[in-house]
């Protein structure tokens, strides 16, 4: 199984913006190597993952009445087990696409970018111009710089994977030293991942040609919202 190449994670960019009537939202929190997670998730997906810091509980959900107002928050981990328990496997190293509908709050532009974070493979980065040329406004670097560091769903939409030109980690919402963590974690499995293939190769097989490097096409911004399985593989430990 080679690792996860495509994230096949969609929603409908072209879906209406926002909730005009009261939702209700569940909840649940997580521990991680990187702290506590926080995440929620609506009736048509997951709407946030992000790191808690030190922030309470209260704070935390406060901190989204501006795009929730009047929002029901409910705990439930019944409703939260697919997603903790990908993220645990993630951690692990067992998993490298994650197979969970999406439902994030913003822009028409956010969401093209946030799109385009999707189909960046496990353990590759790309540069803040390289995602703006794929969505089409090769200009907007920064802009896109700034879509990516308020992305909702930390991780899960790894806009941690994204990289200044000249390869410097640069910001990252959650923190530099997550970002290195998550990009060194993904890179170190990635290795793992080929050194079994290598050893499983028959003795005096050819060697398989290289695959092009993927790169995120605009495709993620297409209307679908079918979610593909997630990719797990086992390690020995």
């Amino acid at each position: 199984m080679s690792v996860g190449r495509t994230n096949r994670n969609r929603w409908n960019p072209l879906q209406p913006l926002g909730y005009l009537n009261t939702v209700r939202l569940a909840y649940h929190v997580m521990s991680s190597p990187l702290g506590l997670l926080f995440i929620a998730r609506s009736e048509k997906g997951l709407r946030y993952l992000e790191f808690m810091d030190r922030r309470s509980l209260k704070r935390t959900i406060a901190g989204h009445e501006s795009t929730d107002p009047g929002a029901t928050w409910e705990p439930s981990l019944l409703e939260l087990k697919p997603v903790v328990e990908q993220l645990e496997n993630y951690f692990s190293g067992m998993l490298t696409r994650f197979d969970v509908a999406l439902d994030p709050d913003g822009t028409a532009f956010q969401h093209a970018v946030w799109g385009a974070l999707l189909v960046i493979p496990y353990a590759e980065t790309r540069s803040y111009g390289e995602v703006a040329r794929v969505i089409g406004q090769p200009r907007a670097a920064r802009a896109v710089g700034l879509a990516n560091n308020q992305n909702p769903i930390a991780i899960v939409v790894p806009c941690h994977r994204v990289i200044g030109a000249g390869g410097s980690l640069v910001g990252y919402g959650g923190g530099m030293q997550r970002k290195k963590w998550l990009l060194d974690h993904e890179a170190r499995f990635a290795r793992l991942e080929a050194r079994e293939a290598a050893e499983n190769r028959p003795r005096g097989a050819t060697k398989p040609a290289a695959r092009p490097t993927s790169r995120p096409g605009a495709r993620a911004a297409s209307k679908s919202t079918t979610v593909g399985r997630g990719s797990t593989r086992r390690h020995p430990r």
